[in-house]
């Protein structure tokens, strides 16, 4: 009877004592507990061997698994009912901690301009580079917003090419070709024709040469720049000369070491706005620069001791022979478009209704073109 009980009941009294009651904690203390329990449960269990081996093995392999069942059930209860609780838990100071792990390269930062007057320690290197970095942004806009009011050429270049030698070159060369007038020959010296081309032909400035200026224009050679105004001028004092074919601004700021009043017409609007910018640091009054057709003329300012076109129609036109004063000289290229025959004219104004013409040297000219683009 007793091993039939004990069949059907393998467990003792002992075994239904209730356990301890486990203090509340942290999920790792509540495991610990609930290892605890289960070892002293299972020991307890040892002294009873005299049941069979089916009865014993099912009391030891059973009573960890209700213990642990027990305490797995207990922490999730406690887990569970402990909701309000987990934020109080230090989880939440670790991520606090970890930006403040993040933040020391910020300090570091901070004192770059301390670093960097420092250039013995090791540290002041990668902060000085980055330094310059920073700012370097700034440089590009500041060499921007000189070209909006400097020459055209790079500095080091105008360094270069602003020599006296090199001028004095240019006027022997146009004194051997013929050029006499001396207030031509000191304007020549004293405009500085690198600041009107573009700076990778810097170095061709004082060449005798036609350099291009964009919108298939050009610049033209100082010979033929000096030529013709030598012709216009004629040994004269003038008061007002008309420039038709402004292009990069060049002749105009000769003209104006020449000429009282200096007017200008450009009938390309960007060439217009390059002249601007080209002359805008020589500070020279006396030259107005004007958009528009330039075989209309200026009727405004006219009449004209001297008119000056830079471009070659296959005539004159009779707007600027009309806006020409009396005894004024009008030069200019004459003949095809393409450049072939073109002549360089000289047209004198003797009276009302009368005028000269003489056709003296061989040229090439961009054509004479009616309307603004």
């Amino acid at each position: 009877m007793t091993s039939e009980r004990a069949r059907r009941f393998p467990l003792g009294l002992e075994d239904l004592v209730r356990e301890p009651r486990r203090p509340e904690g942290r999920p790792g203390e509540v495991r610990a507990a609930a290892l605890a329990a289960s070892a002293a449960l299972n020991a307890r269990q040892q002294p009873a061997k005299h049941a069979p081996s089916g009865a014993a093995a099912k009391p030891q392999a059973q009573t960890p698994g209700n213990a642990q069942t027990q305490a797995q059930t207990q922490a999730q209860t406690q887990t569970q009912a402990r909701p309000q609780a987990a934020p109080q838990i230090k989880h939440h100071a670790k991520p606090q901690a970890q930006p403040k792990a993040i933040t020391p390269p910020k300090p570091q930062a901070a004192p770059l301009p301390k670093a960097s007057a420092k250039p013995v320690t090791h540290t002041a290197g990668p902060s000085a580079r980055t330094a310059p970095s920073s700012t370097s942004p700034a440089k590009p806009a500041a060499r921007a917003s000189d070209r909006t009011g400097a020459p055209n050429v790079a500095l080091n270049g105008a360094l270069a090419l602003t020599s006296e030698r090199v001028r004095e070159r240019m006027v022997e060369r146009l004194r051997a070709n013929g050029v006499a007038d001396q207030r031509v020959l000191n304007a020549m010296s004293v405009v500085p024709r690198h600041m009107f081309v573009d700076p990778g032909l810097a170095a061709q400035a004082y060449e005798d040469a036609a350099l291009p200026i964009g919108h298939h224009q050009t610049i033209s050679k100082p010979s033929v720049v000096a030529r013709m105004i030598e012709l216009a001028a004629a040994g004269r004092a003038l008061n007002n000369v008309l420039e038709i074919g402004t292009g990069c601004g060049y002749q105009a700021a000769v003209l104006s070491q020449v000429a009282r009043e200096v007017y200008s017409i450009e009938r390309i609007k960007p060439l217009s706005e390059r002249a601007k910018t080209n002359l805008r640091p020589l500070r020279i009054p006396n030259i107005r620069l004007h958009y528009g057709d330039g075989r209309l003329g200026l009727p405004s300012a006219a009449p004209f001791d001297a008119i000056v076109i830079a471009a070659a129609g296959l005539d004159v036109p009779q707007a600027l022979l009309e806006q020409l004063a009396i005894g004024g000289r009008l030069v200019a290229p004459v003949g095809s478009q393409d450049g072939q025959n073109q002549v360089l004219t000289l047209v004198e104004r003797l009276g009302p209704a009368q005028w000269r013409e003489s056709r003296l040297d061989r040229v090439f000219f961009v054509p004479l073109k009616s309307g603004v683009i």
